[in-house]
């Protein structure tokens, strides 16, 4: 009974998170209303913005880890070597920190940016898997909450037709800006190619490179070429 009049009176779990995430959508939805009066070309060149903007913040962080791990190899004392080792691994850790405070700012922008690159591509021909297939998706509100609940690393659960190959490119194009590669797994291989190349339209025009693993041979420059 007192868990009952709590969940009346605080809501759900559920509607508490959605709560918590709706000023982020809200804000997408101010930039979404800016970048649809922007030209194509003013709206691919928001990923090289974005990485300019993380370049800026992080530049001298990842310079220094990497100056230290040329002169580590360089160093023969093996107390040295341990104590720079330490240093790298605090170096990497604030590197990281910074990246994501970045990326959080920038989430906002960035799911707005795919969500108008998405609109402008409608009923534009993609081919996948040998089929032309119309592009006729842009990410309802909902959609922009899963993918705002995937970039804080948290699980989303959704049923079969509500859009997670799209809810994933948003996601999946943030973590690409600072230009370390984004990975989506999946158990299913045709999945992994259709995929691939259906979503691949949106990050292609946004600027960004799509690989496929199972469409590489193992240990191969093109495999090594889309890990990365």
């Amino acid at each position: 009974m007192i868990k009952q009049l709590v969940t009346n009176v605080l809501g759900s779990k559920f509607e508490r998170d959605v709560r918590n995430i709706q000023p982020i959508v809200d804000e997408i939805l101010h930039h979404e209303t800016v970048l649809k009066d922007v030209s194509e070309e003013q709206l691919q060149a928001q990923t090289e913005k974005f990485r300019s903007l993380i370049r800026e913040k992080t530049q001298a962080l990842a310079d220094e880890i990497a100056e230290l791990k040329e002169t580590k190899k360089r160093t023969e004392e093996s107390s040295e070597r341990e104590r720079m080792a330490l240093n790298i691994g605090q170096l990497e850790k604030e590197l990281q920190e910074t990246t994501q405070a970045l990326l959080d700012e920038l989430l906002p922008e960035a799911y707005a940016t795919v969500r108008e690159v998405c609109r402008r591509l409608l009923g534009r021909e993609v081919l996948v898997r040998g089929h032309e297939l119309q592009w006729d998706m842009v990410p309802y509100d909902v959609q922009l909450i899963g993918g705002i609940v995937l970039h804080q690393g948290k699980i989303a659960e959704m049923a079969t037709g509500e859009g997670k190959t799209l809810v994933a490119t948003l996601p999946l194009y943030l973590n690409a800006l600072p230009g370390r590669g984004a990975h989506l797994v999946t158990v299913n291989d045709y999945l992994a190619r259709r995929d691939s190349e259906w979503m691949g339209l949106v990050f292609e025009y946004l600027g960004l490179t799509v690989g496929c693993i199972d469409e590489t041979e193992p240990s191969s420059a093109e495999r090594r070429a889309a890990y990365e």
